[in-house]
């Protein structure tokens, strides 16, 4: 066999056998939060490099199959999917905690009570140190007990359809201004809800700004 075909020939493997060894370092991971309304943390999120999907649900309750209307002791929470080849656990959590108010126990925001309670679920051990460890790194960096619970695996209950992506749905309802877009109402929603405005006040230049949210 001629030199040059030789040599093709292991190039060609080589680049095989690399792009199956980046096949695998890649993986689609996922991680659940709770962070007050789930339509805000699928806006934050979408926006951060590496996350190649979020969806709204439920989680941390006893009730099978809840509902927006009847989830019990259920929290609002997302689930992230990530490419662990572009971001990490640790970070995303990093993140998360640069997104919401971390001192308020009581819900988030406007909205009060137990669905809008926020928490960390960690599914392994590993990913429980880290949410601990940015947990405490960031108590440390605002000088005051950050109260997010990091809790275990949990059981993870999809919302209905209309609250996936409702900060982008162009559908129509109507409201106490007029039939508007969801889209526009979720706008409204979060601004008088006062979420960027409280995030700002506790974080400064580290609370993470989104591509929907007004320059600081």
């Amino acid at each position: 066999m001629p030199k040059k075909v030789i040599h093709a020939t292991f190039l060609a493997a080589a680049l095989a056998i690399g792009a199956m060894t980046g096949a695998a370092q890649a993986e689609t991971r996922s991680l659940i939060v709770a962070g007050g309304c789930f339509w805000c943390v699928e806006s934050d999120f979408d926006h951060v490099a590496g996350v190649v999907g979020t969806t709204s649900g439920y989680a941390g309750g006893e009730m099978q199959n809840p509902t927006y209307r009847n989830h019990g002791r259920h929290r609002e929470v997302v689930k992230i999917d990530y490419d662990s080849s572009v971001t990490d656990y640790k970070t995303l959590i990093e993140i998360f905690l640069r997104t919401v108010d971390p001192l308020d126990a009581g819900g988030q925001f406007c909205d009060r009570g137990r669905s809008y309670e926020t928490a960390i679920h960690a599914a392994t051990d590993a990913e429980k140190m880290a949410a601990l460890e940015a947990v405490n790194a960031a108590s440390q960096a605002l000088g005051q007990e950050v109260v997010i619970p990091v809790e275990g695996p949990v059981t993870f209950w999809r919302a209905e359809d209309y609250h996936q992506d409702y900060y982008l749905s162009q559908e129509r309802q109507l409201t106490r201004f007029g039939y508007v877009t969801r889209a526009e109402a979720y706008k409204g929603y979060r601004k008088g809800c006062g979420r960027d405005a409280r995030v700002r006040q506790i974080w400064g230049a580290e609370a993470y700004r989104g591509v929907d949210k007004p320059a600081t």
